[in-house]
């Protein structure tokens, strides 16, 4: 039986940090729409797809930094993309940062989900691998501060039954490690969808940007290859501020082999026929 899905990587040009969520949704939607038109089954967007990377600013007012989460999903600004799943029978990957109360006590995640073609959350996986610092650090060129904003994700990497196949999800900076992959391919996974917001030169060494794009496709192409499933990977990309975020959004077959990948720091989707 043949299980083949169409899929979107859906990669996001900067977001201003004047720019509101309706705006940055109102763009998600014609990416959308643009995927529909090429018979795409599920579309792939970035981490913290709804706002600029905010932990590269520093707070202390936890009512600004609460700003930047969603604490329902749908909310009144996110439902479009729900309904546009439903009216175009089309499933979503989606990244954000996630403010609820688990078990009486609130808590911080960078979350993603993903939304089945009838707009119902069908999985939810929350970052484990939260890089940068939690204080404010002076030496650094612009802020990465991850671990003051979030907690550490308590999910795991769990698969799904889910568009046919096998699915898994990672976010960012998970993507670089082995077992990431590997706990998910022990469980069979077949698709592994994950977002990311990767600075283009690290303030911390000497790295060149093209290293650290090579370092971006080399860990997920060896994710891919060595559990032998697809990965899409999404970026968000371009200047956000001032500040340069890589792109290089691919979909990877589980040979290791890029099979489209995004040639600009735009807004951009690319799509390939993925055969779990």
């Amino acid at each position: 039986m043949s299980r083949v899905i169409t899929i979107g990587a859906a990669q996001l040009g900067p977001i201003q940090k004047a720019e509101s969520r309706a705006q940055v949704v109102a763009r998600m939607l014609v990416l959308m729409h643009q995927a529909k038109a090429k018979g795409c089954g599920l579309i792939v967007f970035p981490e913290l797809a709804l706002t600029t990377f905010f932990p590269r600013w520093y707070s202390e007012d936890q009512d600004e930094i609460d700003a930047w989460f969603e604490e329902t999903l749908p909310g009144p600004e996110t439902e479009p993309l729900f309904a546009a799943a439903r009216e175009l029978g089309m499933a979503f990957h989606l990244g954000y940062a996630e403010k609820i109360v688990e078990e009486g006590t609130l808590r911080r995640f960078n979350t993603a989900v993903l939304v089945d073609a009838g707009g119902e959350i069908v999985a939810k996986y929350r970052k484990v691998h939260l890089p940068g610092h939690d204080e404010y650090d002076p030496e650094r060129a612009h802020q990465h501060l991850e671990k003051r904003y979030f907690e550490v994700g308590n999910l795991g990497f769990p698969v799904w039954r889910a568009l046919g196949g096998i699915v898994g999800m990672c976010i960012c900076n998970d993507r670089r490690w082995p077992e990431t992959y590997r706990v998910m391919g022990l469980q069979g996974v077949e698709l592994v969808l994950l977002g990311y917001n990767t600075p283009s030169t690290n303030s911390q060494s000497d790295e060149a940007p093209h290293l650290r794009a090579f370092h971006n496709l080399l860990s997920m192409q060896a994710g891919a290859y060595q559990n032998s499933t697809w990965v899409v990977g999404v970026a968000k990309a371009g200047n956000e501020d001032g500040h340069e975020l890589m792109g290089g959004s691919a979909i990877i077959a589980p040979t290791g082999e890029i099979v489209a990948q995004c040639r600009t720091l735009g807004d951009e989707l690319v799509v390939a026929d993925c055969d779990l």
